[in-house]
């Protein structure tokens, strides 16, 4: 199944936000069938526009949706309590 094939392409739903760079959230993957006839998709989330945007997985996991992520995590304070 999924797991023990090679991921194809990651899932992305990109957020649109005024006045700052869109944010690309992962939300699964593409996974190419054995027979090399099509993809199985595993969403971990769906996107609220339903779309969704697949791209090649890249070697750096500290792609630009890491980055903003942990730039938007250290402008939010901390509400644990």
């Amino acid at each position: 199944m999924a797991n023990s094939q090679q991921m194809a392409y990651r899932a992305f739903t990109v957020v649109k936000r005024e006045g700052a760079d869109d944010f690309w959230l992962p939300i699964g993957a593409a996974f190419p069938h054995q027979d090399g006839e099509g993809y199985n998709l595993v969403l971990q989330a769906l996107p609220i526009d339903g779309r969704v945007v697949l791209r090649t997985p890249k070697e750096d996991p500290e792609g630009p949706s890491a980055k903003e992520h942990e730039s938007r995590r250290q402008r939010t304070p901390n509400r644990t309590r």
